[in-house]
């Protein structure tokens, strides 16, 4: 993307040097600022910002959009406030969903009403047409994950029709597919009346920064509702341009077709979504993970089974290529067919 393509981070080019009488503390002014005659306003913004989440609804397919900088876990609460406050009452979810789905039900006084998974070699699976359609009978709303922290995505088109054909909201929590707004045909956005877009995790945002948005009109103004709610009241200005600057950012179909070489060539566990690769090494976790640090390589996670490596479009293919000799030195263990370690089902008592 250009430099000028950013309404946020041209406004905060154009400050001119000043003596600081306003928050934050540190009083060097530059881009992390507050609210000033020029900086438009979050909560309520007219200017820059505006037209930032302006541009973020037309290329993610929303009526509205609305920049975060307080995670993916603002916008699920932000979007469970608005099925309380359209008098919802409970809310059908996958067990193996992110634990603020849980809390923000907890905090809405929403009933969850749990949607069984199973593991497969650890894996947590998405739920199958016929729990969720279960689950969905005794639900005034679903809430599913897509794709899955495993690089695994629902049946979308089915969901999305069942929703419509049952009149009942679909929420998606799609903290790890912001990436996915080029192909349409696996994006949250595509099938969901409000999700959220993790933009931080799989695109160039800085941590924390996300979206949320709403397909039409009438939810559009339940999420503006919710939002204020939720959001701070202090953002950061570096993360609310970084999250425009993602989302603008433009596609590296280059690196998702050497991803999924990079699958096939080094073993990695099949997915549907090539920024994920989901290596094997079952009890050599622990060896695998320590000897690529040595190296100065940094999977995402490890869970006692698989290390996971998350690719972005930034990612540089000599990057790719570090890791595929790295790996080739490295022996692979017996994958355990158990749940992964600290995957709790989130109607389960934390330990």
């Amino acid at each position: 993307m250009k430099r000028a393509d950013g309404h946020i981070a041209q406004m905060l080019r154009t400050q001119r040097k000043h003596v600081s009488f306003h928050t934050p503390g540190h009083k060097r002014a530059g881009a992390d600022i507050t609210e000033l005659s020029y900086s438009d306003n979050l909560y309520s913004p007219r200017g820059a910002i505006a037209e930032a989440e302006k541009d973020a609804a037309r290329i993610l397919g929303a009526r509205r959009s609305f920049f975060l900088t307080d995670g993916s876990t603002c916008g699920v609460f932000s979007m469970l406030r608005c099925l309380a406050a359209t008098g919802r009452t409970s809310v059908a979810v996958p067990v193996f969903s992110h634990p603020s789905v849980r809390h923000a039900c907890d905090a809405m006084g929403l009933k969850l009403v749990p949607i069984p998974q199973e593991t497969e070699y650890g894996i947590p699976r998405q739920p199958a047409r016929e729990a969720i359609l279960r689950a969905l009978g005794s639900a005034d709303a679903l809430l599913i994950t897509s794709p899955d922290y495993y690089g695994n995505f629902p049946p979308l088109p089915e969901i999305g029709a069942l929703c419509k054909e049952e009149k009942k909201p679909l929420l998606i929590d799609g903290a790890h597919g912001s990436h996915l707004h080029f192909d349409p045909a696996r994006y949250a956005g595509t099938y969901a009346d409000l999700w959220v877009d993790g933009v931080h995790k799989s695109l160039p945002a800085l941590t924390q920064g996300a979206v949320v948005s709403a397909k039409t009109q009438p939810w559009a103004e339940q999420l503006l509702a919710a939002v204020r709610m939720f959001r701070t009241t202090s953002p950061s200005y570096p993360i609310l341009a970084s999250v425009e600057y993602a989302v603008k950012y433009p596609r590296n179909e280059a690196l998702e077709r050497r991803a999924e070489a990079f699958k096939t060539q080094y073993g990695c566990v099949k997915n549907g979504d090539w920024s994920k690769l989901l290596v094997p090494f079952g009890k050599r976790c622990e060896a695998a993970q320590r000897f690529l640090e040595a190296h100065g390589v940094y999977p995402e996670f490890n869970d006692g089974n698989y290390l996971m490596f998350y690719l972005s479009p930034c990612t540089k293919g000599k990057e790719l290529e570090k890791l595929g000799k790295l790996l080739e030195k490295l022996p692979r263990g017996t994958v355990l067919n158990a749940a992964p370690a600290g995957a709790i089902p989130i109607y389960s008592e934390e330990p």
